[in-house]
């Protein structure tokens, strides 16, 4: 008998021990990205006095595209709770910059059957959740790159006038988008049966001294598996946080973006492997004289059946009007691209794109300023994604 009680006792701690173990999960995802990039800035005061200045920049790089290293898991509480955990860290595999790990989503929570699951630490914002449109890899996966910093590059003197032209600032510049969000909560719907939309909830707490600027969210995809999709999602002070520094200026402010998206698999309807997808977004800032920023995605993926493993081909084209809330800061950008399964954890990638925006700015320094920056980047490269 007490042979048996043994045997039990140590069964049930080997179930404790699995459960509770974590899964170890990440991908990384390296590629060499040649990037042709140029500015053009040219300024004139009221006095008519004119400066201009042109960079351009080609050169091959080595990125890392959202590398990670993920632990996460579940343990049961009760019959129907689960404690659930995930610790996610961003990988430079190229150790570019300083931060060569930085936080992704991570997260201590509670999975219950009835009331679904909430999640409390740092979460993706819930505008994230209907990003089911955008197709670009690599080094074009940039939505969410809007900010343009000019303070470094037009020299000023003390009066105030641009007297030279000096570091790099271009990138390819977007719309914004999701952002991880510290201190927040996610609760996300139970799916009941019938019932093809999926809810999620979101509360981002801004714990700085003497700040009320907390933000909330919501978001609601609709999916039936019948090859449409649908979803819309609203974030308040959470995506459209903005700090950022123009002509010595720097400006901080919140704001309200709205999304939405649609998708539709046309394979369910036709013989043709191609997906098609839209997304509208519109950013309005809380700050005077701010314009609302609007945003277009429209994609196509098409599946290519004459290879030996699944592969792919993509196009997506980007606009964005008043980049940051700036009246007549505006971007375009078309990307062309494909993927190569040689495993389903091993993927290869190869993309080329051209994206440019141009900023008009009146009243820089004094009654009668007009400043104007072009920006144009040009990138082609591939590399190799493996997930494990």
């Amino acid at each position: 008998m007490k042979k048996l009680l043994l045997a039990t006792a140590v069964a049930a701690l080997s179930v404790s021990a699995a459960n509770a173990a974590p899964t170890v999960y990440g991908k990384a995802f390296v590629t060499a990205d040649y990037v042709d990039a140029e500015v053009d800035a040219r300024y004139v005061d009221n006095a008519g006095e004119k400066f201009s200045g042109n960079e351009d920049e080609n050169t091959v790089e080595i990125n890392s595209h959202s590398s990670r290293l993920g632990f996460k898991g579940s343990e049961a509480m009760t019959a129907n709770t689960d404690v659930i955990y995930q610790l996610e860290y961003g990988v430079n595999v190229d150790a570019s910059g300083d931060n060569t790990f930085k936080s992704r989503d991570t997260f201590l929570g509670l999975a219950n059957k009835n009331f679904g699951q909430v999640r409390v630490g740092r979460n993706t914002s819930v505008l994230d959740y209907v990003n089911n449109v955008t197709v670009t890899e690599g080094y074009w996966d940039n939505l969410g790159s809007n900010t343009l910093n000019t303070e470094s590059d037009l020299d000023i003197d003390e009066n105030g006038r641009v007297v030279g032209f000096s570091e790099d600032i271009v990138q390819a510049l977007n719309m914004v988008s999701d952002k991880r969000q510290d201190n927040s909560v996610v609760w996300i719907a139970p799916k009941y049966n019938g019932v093809p939309v999926e809810l999620a909830v979101q509360y981002s707490a801004d714990e700085s001294f003497g700040s009320n600027d907390n933000g909330f969210g919501a978001s609601l995809m609709f999916d039936q598996g019948t090859g449409f999709t649908a979803g819309l999602a609203y974030t308040k002070d959470m995506d459209a946080n903005t700090k950022w520094t123009l002509f010595d200026e720097e400006l901080s402010y919140g704001g309200d973006v709205i999304r939405g998206t649609a998708t539709i698999d046309l394979n369910k309807y036709m013989a043709m492997p191609v997906t098609l997808g839209a997304l509208y977004q519109v950013a309005d800032y809380d700050i005077d004289g701010a314009e609302e920023e609007k945003g277009l995605v429209i994609s196509g993926e098409m599946g290519l059946t004459n290879f030996a493993r699944p592969a792919s081909v993509y196009l997506q084209y980007n606009k964005t009007d008043n980049l940051a809330g700036l009246n007549n800061f505006d971007s375009d950008q078309v990307v062309l691209g494909g993927k190569y399964m040689y495993k389903d954890n091993m993927i290869a990638h190869a993309y080329i794109g051209q994206n440019s925006a141009d900023i008009t700015v009146a009243d820089a320094f004094e009654d009668g300023d007009i400043a104007r920056v072009d920006a144009d980047v040009f990138a082609i490269g591939g590399g190799l994604e493996y997930i494990f």
